[in-house]
């Protein structure tokens, strides 16, 4: 078993505990343990990599309980990951154009929030 292959079984865990809503925990194992293993060990620009910093983006973004800094910050992670997309793979490539429908969800759920504590 490869670290890659153990990486993204690790991914393929955190997006179970996301369907399970269990937001937390997802961003820990991500965080803590999944992202510096695969930094250390693929690269920056790996596609693991982007997946991994795809998936975290999202758990921030889609955790109800999501403060705004916390959409800040899963905005920011889609552009660069958007960005190395697009250099590495192409700005034409399925998974580039993939990520850049995320980042345009990231970036309406971060314009929701933000209407919300201005209208209150």
């Amino acid at each position: 078993v490869s670290h890659e292959s153990t990486i993204s079984e690790g991914n393929s865990l955190v997006l179970m505990l996301i369907k399970l809503e269990l937001w937390d925990e997802a961003r820990s194992l991500l965080r803590d343990q999944l992202l510096p293993v695969a930094r250390q060990s693929l690269g920056a620009d790996s596609d693991v990599i982007l997946k991994l910093n795809q998936t975290l983006s999202v758990t921030l973004a889609d955790n109800p309980e999501s403060t705004r800094e916390d959409l800040l910050e899963a905005e920011t992670i889609m552009q660069d990951v958007v960005k190395r997309r697009r250099r590495v793979f192409g700005p034409s490539h399925p998974d580039t154009l993939k990520c850049e429908r995320v980042l345009f969800g990231v970036r309406c759920a971060r314009r929701s929030a933000f209407q919300i504590v201005r209208s209150a």
